[in-house]
């Protein structure tokens, strides 16, 4: 071939990560507000949290809000924040399949799981194998979320079983939660890479090390949230990350719709091959009672 038709070979695109909305990020205002405010943003998906609220434990429902919004579920969480122990009854790993076939109901690809709390003993025996077996029947991918241990004063308490941690558990996906790996006192980049092949969903946040679990805007903590987004470009990562922030705090309307809107620019700008230097502005002081 002459060689002035020589080409040099060309590297595949890297693969384009969503950027979705928990519907966790409006609370207390309710799920309707999530699809609007992700489909008037330009979000690309929404992941529901199922709590009390009733909208998100109907799928019918949820279809209708993702049709008229044209805002697609990507990812549903399963009911098993403390706060739901008794959504869907108190079968735990009931639960779990309830949510999976709602996830397949709904076209999400993903279903975000919480470890056992130490009282669900029954139900920590057989949670690995649980979510191997549902995986593999479904084609869903249950990816176990990282958590953190409880203190109170000096004292820690080990909230979960087998463990709050997933980099020390043979789990085939995890979820890797910046506000979780802040309580937790851990570095985000570090789980990154161990967590590895295994990393499928992230919840975008941020923190600064406390006790409580803050949910902050990324940029607004100690987390180096915009370093861990740019490692996924560096990886050629694909998968969803989910925006998972408190704006419990926000005064107004504006406020929290300007809340979500720092936090969807602030993950474009760091997913980008050529990304630019983005700093959220103060946004409102939250208090300790503020976080999750």
């Amino acid at each position: 071939m002459p060689e002035s038709f020589r080409t040099e070979p060309q590297e595949p695109a890297a693969p384009e990560v969503r950027v979705t909305l928990s519907t966790a990020s409006v609370f207390p205002r309710r799920v309707p507000l999530a699809f609007e405010s992700a489909a008037e943003l330009g979000y690309d998906g929404v992941e529901v949290m199922v709590w009390s609220e009733e909208v998100t434990q109907n799928p019918r429902s949820l279809a209708k809000l993702s049709a008229d919004t044209g805002m697609p579920v990507c990812s549903v969480h399963a009911p098993t924040l403390l706060v739901s122990q008794r959504v869907w009854g108190r079968s735990p790993d009931a639960k779990l399949e309830r949510t999976a076939d709602m996830a397949l109901e709904l076209g999400a690809d993903t279903v975000v799981v919480h470890p056992p709390f130490r009282w669900q003993y029954k139900y920590a025996r057989q949670f690995q194998d649980q979510v191997r077996t549902l995986s593999e029947s479904t084609g869903i991918t249950i990816a176990v979320e990282n958590m953190y241990p409880w203190r109170g004063g000096k004292r820690e308490f080990q909230a979960y079983l087998p463990g709050w941690d997933p980099a020390e558990h043979d789990y085939d996906a995890v979820t890797l939660d910046l506000s979780h790996a802040s309580v937790a006192q851990q570095d985000a980049l570090v789980l990154l890479h161990t967590f590895g092949d295994r990393l499928r969903h992230v919840h975008l946040a941020d923190g600064n090390h406390g006790a409580r679990d803050e949910h902050l805007v990324p940029g607004r903590g100690s987390m180096q949230a915009e370093k861990v987004l740019q490692e996924l470009v560096a990886r050629r990562w694909s998968g969803d990350v989910c925006v998972e922030i408190s704006t419990r705090a926000a005064r107004t309307a504006a406020e929290r719709h300007d809340d979500l809107a720092a936090s969807l620019e602030f993950a474009r700008a760091y997913l980008s091959s050529a990304p630019h230097d983005f700093r959220p502005p103060p946004g409102v002081h939250h208090r300790p009672h503020d976080a999750w």
